[in-house]
């Protein structure tokens, strides 16, 4: 029988730190709209900044961060980024005690810990080709995206019973809380990381030119690329709204959001266990094609909750989407990771990422703008026709007819 991934012992503790700053990070993406909706008394669009100031470093920095993450080791990156977000997080009860808390704080904190984000994102996936073998990516991966799942779980429902017992900045001070553990966690990883071969001419323009070349001349990775942009353009221009929707048109508190949130995610926990499981039966290609499809009806689904037992819709769309995503995550992941050589890693990495997170700040005004014109709701419909019309850059790719992803040539 195949040992599990978890007796690594260095991957383990990789898992770990994960688990804590993805808890910390789901606590965060509940708190901050709170804070500014129930305590700010922020405007849709005022919210829809939020996310656009915590996205925003994908946009400015993305692609050059994966340059830099292909010349240095990566775990430094990991610790430096998490204490600073810590530091960034821990300041903001420290203002409500205070009194002196304000949007602008808000903005700032959420702007800066985006910048350290990306960093530690961009990091994040280039570091396990370095810690593990070819054959254990694919599971390691998908203990991480269980990571992905068990914070959104704990976290969409802790969140909301947090923000309402508490108050919401202490909870964003947990969130700095978990930040310093996970930097502790990953400092005790004691494989050596060698540093990468320094290039004979390093050249900022020239690297950045490499890996997005890589990724839009390959068949498999271009239209993966561009059903992450389609796909998370719009993703953002829902999550833009989709607490103010919940609070000012259903009429939820936060702990409500929180339980309604945490069944709907559920999902995204059971998806990290059976991923693996899903692409032997039915092949990676068709399970991402599949999955990529479940995103877009999830979010057109999500747009028929109302009070009553249309919040039914609610915790349907939050599971078919959770689902989705954390398939996709793994299956992509897994993909790039494998068909990439070693030297590009950061850089395809940061090409894949820049194509996705870049767009999202554009997703949030978008969200925040179609709120104010039009409606609520019409934003959410908008948000969900949107993600399955990006869908088809899967569908009418080559993927479309495979059954398993190519070995890359040796």
């Amino acid at each position: 029988m195949k040992p599990s991934i978890l007796s690594h012992p260095d991957f383990r503790r990789l898992w770990t730190a994960d688990l804590l700053s993805q808890l910390g990070s789901r606590l965060a993406m509940s708190a901050a709209p709170l804070l500014a909706v129930l305590t700010l008394n922020a405007t849709a669009m005022q919210v829809s900044l939020l996310r656009t100031c915590e996205t925003a470093a994908w946009l400015l920095l993305g692609l050059f961060a994966g340059a830099w993450v292909d010349r240095i080791r990566c775990l430094p990156v990991l610790v430096w980024s998490d204490l600073g977000r810590a530091v960034l997080f821990g300041s903001i009860p420290v203002a409500a005690w205070f009194g002196v808390l304000n949007l602008t704080q808000l903005y700032v904190v959420l702007a800066l810990s985006g910048i350290l984000t990306v960093l530690f994102d961009v990091a994040h996936s280039s570091y396990p080709p370095r810690l593990l073998a070819p054959d254990q990516l694919l599971p390691g991966n998908a203990k991480l995206a269980a990571n992905h799942s068990v914070a959104a779980v704990i976290g969409a429902g802790a969140g909301g019973f947090l923000v309402q017992w508490l108050t919401a900045a202490v909870t964003l001070g947990l969130n700095a809380l978990s930040f310093v553990w996970s930097a502790l966690w990953l400092r005790s990883i004691r494989m050596p990381e060698p540093r990468p071969s320094p290039l004979e001419r390093p050249n900022l323009r020239r690297e950045i030119g490499e890996g997005m070349r890589y990724v839009f001349r390959h068949p498999l990775l271009r239209p993966i690329a561009l059903n992450l942009t389609t796909t998370f353009l719009f993703q953002s221009a829902n999550n833009a709204v989709i607490i103010v929707f919940l609070v000012r048109e259903v009429h939820l508190s936060p702990s409500t959001i929180g339980l309604l949130s945490m069944i709907g995610l559920l999902g995204a926990l059971a998806a990290s266990w059976f991923t693996e499981r899903l692409s032997r039966r039915l092949g990676e290609a068709r399970a991402l094609l599949l999955a990529s499809i479940g995103i877009g009806v999830a979010f057109l689904v999500q747009a028929m909750t109302g009070p009553g037992w249309r919040l039914t819709w609610y915790v349907v769309a939050t599971l078919l989407a959770a689902v989705s995503i954390i398939v996709c995550y793994i299956l992509q992941s897994s993909i790039r990771q494998r068909l990439c050589p070693p030297e590009l890693q950061g850089r395809v990495s940061a090409t894949m990422s820049f194509v996705g997170w870049g767009v999202a700040p554009i997703g949030s005004l978008l969200g925040g703008f179609l709120a104010t014109a039009l409606s609520l709701r019409v934003t959410l419909w908008i948000s969900g026709a949107g993600a399955l019309l990006g869908a088809g850059f899967v569908v009418l790719s080559p993927l479309r007819t495979l059954h398993q992803i190519p070995e890359p040539a040796t």
